[in-house]
């Protein structure tokens, strides 16, 4: 099986509870925000998200480190899957907690961005 590398930390971004790590993964951006994804903490990944910005317009956010998300968090998400298949792009989800999982199966998330259980199953759909 072939090593996956993540070419160095492009980007990180701390605000109140929430960082955000962004690293390259061939043409594959991924997004990590690790905290709480509300109104006051939700810019970083925002700008994290932006469907503009290099490599291209396909993103995996691993979700593995938030603990909560709210309504706010569920906006970001659609947006930017609504301006990265705008672009050509994709957004996939990947590794949510049980938290998160909970919130995005409640509203519905996990039927219009693909889910996945791990970030390399997200990174390889």
């Amino acid at each position: 099986m072939a090593k996956e590398e993540t070419k160095g930390t492009e980007q990180a971004v701390q605000l109140g509870l929430l960082s955000v790590v962004t690293t390259v993964n061939g043409d594959i951006r991924v997004v990590s925000p690790t905290g709480e994804i509300d109104q006051q903490t939700g810019e970083p990944l925002r700008q994290a998200l932006d469907a503009i910005t290099p490599p291209g317009p396909c993103v995996v956010a691993d979700m593995s480190g938030v603990s909560f998300m709210d309504s706010t968090g569920i906006n970001i998400l659609i947006t930017a899957h609504q301006d990265l298949a705008e672009a050509g792009g994709w957004l996939r989800l990947a590794a949510p907690t049980e938290a998160v999982l909970h919130t995005i199966q409640l509203v519905g998330i996990d039927t219009v961005i693909d889910c996945h259980n791990t970030l390399r199953q997200a990174l390889h759909a």
